[in-house]
């Protein structure tokens, strides 16, 4: 069964008719034409899809679209308006957070959003005080980038680069 719903990616608006089983990676990948998330697994295991939904991070391949109707997505690609890199792209460049560069667009946006999350004080596994706003350590970052795999093993990098990104 199709379904028309409206997209706002990266700052552009979309009106797209697709099926409704269609996940929100393959709506941005095949219809929209936004490579920055990639298909790695397809499972949900590997993080190479992240994007952000609204502000909060997301795994695209796990997301309908249509469930996604009316919704602002942001990619890595979308951090970077009119080339000024955001901070944290800038930081995975200074600190070598990414060999291959595959998972990189899903690292940044995952990044992005671990960062709003500790700023809002979420807690995470790691968090030893859950009544106090999380420390943002190395076993923290690691442990809210657990998702995102990096089959380079780049994470010291990247571990790194949140740490300067987050000041």
């Amino acid at each position: 069964m199709d379904a028309e719903i409206t997209l706002r990616v990266d700052g552009a608006t979309h009106q797209l008719t697709l099926d409704s089983r269609t996940t929100l990676l393959d709506a941005l990948r095949e219809r929209l034409g936004v490579t920055s998330p990639k298909k790695g697994c397809d499972h949900g295991q590997c993080g190479a899809c992240t994007v952000l939904v609204g502000g909060r991070r997301i795994l695209s391949c796990l997301s309908l679209a249509v469930a996604q109707d009316g919704a602002e997505v942001t990619t890595a690609a979308g951090l970077a308006p009119d080339g000024e890199l955001h901070p944290v792209q800038r930081a995975f460049l200074e600190h070598d957070g990414f060999q291959c560069g595959y998972c990189t667009p899903g690292q940044i946006c995952s990044a992005v959003g671990a960062l709003d999350e500790v700023k809002q004080g979420w807690p995470s596994h790691a968090t030893l005080a859950v009544s106090e706003r999380p420390a943002l350590t190395r076993a923290e970052i690691a442990e809210r980038m657990s998702g995102n795999l990096c089959r380079c093993a780049a994470y010291d990098g990247i571990v790194s680069a949140i740490e300067e990104a987050a000041g």
